[in-house]
């Protein structure tokens, strides 16, 4: 369903009037439109606390894009080797600014106590207000997990607080800002993540922290162009919004995609199919013979799988007291259950290569819970519990991690009465509804063979909504 709103006051007319009227003028989201684009372009501004672990990555990956470069030169100063690699033109923030920048980055590694954050405010405090329309902030820091001192924890746990509040700074001109975590020796496994966070696919995806960790197994550089090429993908409840977009986003990388649902969508879903080269399989998933069904057909047609997106999910809402069983029993059977079973089939048959990846679609329903959603909710949320259990199981280079999408512009959304829909899509900090290819762009990160060091994180595609944490 088209957001009328958006469209608006984007107008000269409609602009006036919301401004006049207190009301939030969002920015239209620019996405990922053609597979040969730069991931970003325009002036990217690059900073550094003293110490800081991951500028030479940065400045590697960087120097890939169309961007010009530039580093502060009155923050921390880069090292010769990256200040090389990014061949950055220095910049005085000490005189008053006129670029406007595509994105912001910093690196905090290397912040150790409260009293280095100061770093942040001399970095940002002069540029933030030259973020362009459809901006990136990006902040590179380490996971406080394995940080080595209290001072140290907090400074970089301190970070979620900083990223989160620029987030909804800088939400009203359609720009983002997130937050990597990474292991001290995860620099290495920066580059798919970076990439993503400053491109147009993660036009949605704003106020969220990921932790990077040193994969075990090493990775081949693949096409940026097609970086699921010779992938097998499978993905379930693909017949429809979501799904099909997420099978058409993987077929587009390169994959070769089995795209699933239940029998009573193989219409649309033989559409689907035909329409990406992909193949049909026709299963409801809630079955006892379903993970072996599945498990046969891969090992026939395949002889393994790259990749499985467990995106079948189904709502069955009433209150608590007035929920018959059996929507409680299909809930969790659908969301949670089926995809432990088919999960479990597929690893014991050594189905799921080397470097293979799990992604799993949860909820923000599942984060933050909603009324007359328990059993919805408890099913979203065991998905988060699950992938981050799972992860620490996994070998080979395999991952597994979840997408939480918000407000979604579906059918399901499109059907909700006018006053609900219209909050779910304003209470964000983009000010508006997301599209199913932005949470299939977020999943096609998760797939890239590069990012073998994204494992066990969720990642809501929400605009920064203002529900949930």
């Amino acid at each position: 369903m088209s957001d009328l709103y958006l469209k608006l006051v984007n107008t000269s007319l409609g602009k006036t009037a919301a401004q006049s009227l207190g009301l939030p003028s969002p920015t239209p989201l620019k996405r990922w439109t053609r597979t040969d684009q730069p991931f970003t372009a325009g002036n990217i501004l690059i900073g550094c606390a003293s110490g800081g672990k991951a500028i030479t990555e940065l400045g590697s990956t960087l120097s890939a894009s169309a961007a010009m470069l530039h580093h502060a030169s009155n923050t921390a100063r880069l090292t010769d080797s990256a200040r090389a690699g990014t061949k950055a033109i220095p910049l005085d923030l000490t005189t008053e600014l006129r670029l406007k920048f595509s994105a912001l980055v910093f690196d905090a590694s290397g912040i150790k106590d409260t009293l280095q954050l100061r770093a942040l405010y001399d970095f940002f405090h002069p540029t933030i207000r030259q973020l362009a329309s459809d901006g990136r902030v990006l902040v590179i820091g380490l996971d406080p997990a394995i940080c080595k001192t209290p001072a140290q924890a907090a400074a970089q746990r301190s970070l979620e607080g900083f990223v989160r509040s620029v987030g909804k700074e800088v939400g009203k001109k359609g720009a983002t800002a997130n937050l990597i975590w990474m292991a001290p020796t995860a620099s290495g496994q920066l580059d798919s993540t970076v990439r993503f966070f400053l491109s147009p696919r993660s036009a949605y995806v704003s106020g969220q922290f990921v932790r990077i960790t040193k994969s075990a197994k090493g990775t081949n550089a693949v096409s940026p162009a097609a970086p699921l090429r010779d992938k097998v993908a499978l993905v379930t409840g693909a017949s429809r919004g979501i799904g099909e977009s997420i099978t058409d986003t993987l077929a587009r990388d390169g994959a070769t995609v089995i795209a699933l649902d239940i029998p009573a969508a193989m219409e649309q879903l033989e559409i689907v199919a035909s329409r990406i080269k992909g193949i049909a399989l026709p299963c409801d998933i809630t079955t006892t013979e379903a993970p072996q069904i599945i498990s046969d057909f891969v090992q026939e047609h395949f002889g393994g799988l790259d990749i499985i997106v467990h995106n079948a999910g189904i709502t069955r809402d009433k209150t608590l007291g007035n929920m018959p069983e059996h929507f409680w029993d299909m809930a969790i059977a659908v969301n949670l259950t089926a995809e432990e079973l088919i999960n479990e089939e597929l690893t014991n048959r050594e189905l799921l290569r080397e470097n293979g990846r799990i992604v799993c679609v949860s909820s923000i329903s599942g984060i933050a819970g909603n009324f007359g959603q328990t059993n919805y909710a408890t099913s979203k949320c065991g998905v988060i519990g699950y992938v981050e259990a799972l992860a620490k199981q996994l070998k080979d280079g395999r991952t597994i991690n979840a997408v939480a999408p918000g407000f979604i512009e579906t059918q399901m959304t499109a059907a909700m009465p006018f006053t609900i829909r219209e909050a779910g899509r304003r209470m964000n900090s983009l000010s508006q509804g997301g599209l199913p290819i932005d949470v299939a762009e977020t999943i096609a990160w998760y797939c890239n063979p590069t990012s073998a060091g994204v494992n066990g994180n969720t990642v809501r595609v929400c605009g920064q909504s203002l529900v949930g944490r």
